[in-house]
């Protein structure tokens, strides 16, 4: 089944130094653009990550700090990432949790806004753990019916991973072919920041998700203890969640110069 597209979706995935969202750099960078009358378009960047490739995790993906060494830094690159998924809806696996939170922080870090107001993002991998639970060769197999050759290399994954949405969507019934309507079903808990560490509650309004403050309003934690803030922006959170609290704060000062 082919994809009813509003507008363009960028399936992506990420080859990275680790899993720490904060202080890990991408080494491969692949994305596919799918476009609502079909066409695609795709780019794969390896990227000099700045910082060690441990081996455990070369292991794992096979990129070498000497692989990498003569390649552009994010730096170079993030215009052009930026250019291609802007406008878009997201794709990937365990992207919600892992590759959107990492993405958001290079970019950020090279002074490059990005936010998905305006988009919504499609987490196969928690489509398939829901109705399956399984890992992506194992989902590209029982769904595709194919071996996934080369796993771990950012095309292969990104490409398994586009192939793996389309069957889904034929498989069960009971998901709709719209990209709002999977977006939502592959979300697993509603946070203001990529990373979870600020979440909704039933009302709406940011809670803590984490710490000594969890389950409590933002905007109330702010008010009884400001040096609170400055601790969170100074300590090693991901940049993107220090926007977010940036953004809550100066609503609450305006909200407060309006009375």
């Amino acid at each position: 089944m082919e994809l009813k597209l509003n507008k363009p979706i960028c399936f992506f995935d990420l080859e990275t130094t680790g899993i720490n969202i904060s202080k890990d750099r991408i080494v491969e960078i692949s994305i596919l653009k799918v476009f609502p009358n079909g066409n695609k378009e795709s780019k794969t960047w390896l990227v000099n990550p700045e910082i060690p490739i441990p081996p455990e995790t070369t292991a794992v993906h096979g990129i070498t700090n000497e692989k990498v060494a003569n390649e552009p830094t994010f730096e170079k690159i993030g215009p052009l990432v930026h250019d291609m998924i802007k406008g878009c809806d997201l794709g990937g696996f365990n992207s919600n949790r892992f590759d959107i939170p990492l993405l958001a922080e290079e970019l950020l870090r090279v002074d490059i806004d990005f936010d998905m107001k305006s988009a919504v993002a499609v987490d196969v991998q928690t489509i398939f753990h829901k109705m399956e639970q399984r890992t992506l060769s194992a989902a590209f197999k029982f769904y595709c019916d194919k071996d996934l050759e080369d796993a771990h290399s950012a095309a292969a994954d990104t490409n398994a991973t586009y192939e793996v949405l389309k069957a889904q969507l034929d498989r069960y019934p009971e998901l709709e072919n719209n990209m709002k309507f999977l977006a939502d079903f592959s979300s697993r808990k509603q946070f203001a920041d990529f990373a979870g560490f600020i979440a909704f509650n039933k009302e709406g309004k940011e809670i803590f998700s984490f710490g000594k403050h969890k389950g409590k309003l933002v905007e109330q934690v702010l008010d009884d203890e400001p040096g609170y803030f400055g601790w969170l922006q100074n300590a090693d959170f991901p940049r993107y969640t220090k926007k977010i609290l940036t953004a809550i704060r100066l609503r609450k000062l305006n909200n407060s110069l309006k009375l």
